[in-house]
């Protein structure tokens, strides 16, 4: 390879290790738990500012668990998901607002209608200005709704990403032989069917009313 290519391969190189500099300096990451993690992921996945959201599991103490060790109980972990975001278009406190707006903030046995520990709601803090805008926002709410918000704001803890088959599961094509909503069925369909039979809409849209923004699926 010639001189002038090899210097010119170099600068590419050292124009995409700047580049992921950049991209991970303007993100940011909230860890939360609302029940299911399938809608927590996607209701945040429609918010302009996040990149991405990752289903996972935080909160206990056996290292990398599985789905049905969780499920099981246990563990004490909660179904979570971390939310990646551009500070610049969103800000730490806009995303609890509408993480509180997107659950039922006075059920603390789980959520809808799953039930158990894993599916409780939570925000999960990583240092005092995260912990300062969850209770800002744990304020917000139970002013807005003249009751006290039973979500607990923990301590940042191990954040184990759940099996792939969980991730995107909302926006899945992949056909599922039988379910409990149907056989040969898009995941796609699957989930919103359960979400439809577990009423999470309805009860965001009961609490919070006009200030459910994901209430619809």
């Amino acid at each position: 390879m010639s001189t002038s290519r090899v210097f010119a391969a170099v600068l590419a190189a050292l124009a995409l290790g700047l580049l992921a500099q950049k991209s991970a300096a303007d993100t940011a990451t909230v860890t939360v738990a609302g029940g299911c993690f399938w809608c927590v992921e996607a209701d945040f996945e429609k918010v302009q500012g996040v990149d991405e959201v990752v289903s996972g599991y935080t909160g206990g103490d056996v290292p990398d668990p599985t789905y049905r060790e969780v499920v099981g109980g246990g563990t004490g972990h909660y179904e979570a998901a971390r939310i990646r975001y551009d500070p610049e278009e969103i800000t730490r406190p806009q995303l609890y607002d509408l993480f509180f707006r997107s659950i039922d903030p006075f059920d603390a046995g789980g959520q809808f209608c799953d039930r158990g520990d894993s599916y409780r709601s939570a925000i999960f803090v990583g240092g005092a200005a995260a912990r300062a805008d969850a209770e800002a926002a744990k304020r917000r709410a139970e002013e807005e709704l003249g009751r006290e918000v039973v979500t607990p704001i923990l301590e940042l803890s191990d954040f184990y990403r759940a099996e792939d088959y969980h991730q995107d599961y909302y926006k899945s094509d992949e056909r599922l032989a039988v379910s409990s909503v149907g056989v040969a069925v898009p995941k796609k369909i699957a989930y919103q069917r359960y979400r439809d039979r577990c009423g999470r809409d309805a009860r965001v849209r009961e609490i919070w009313g006009d200030d459910a923004p994901f209430a619809g699926g």
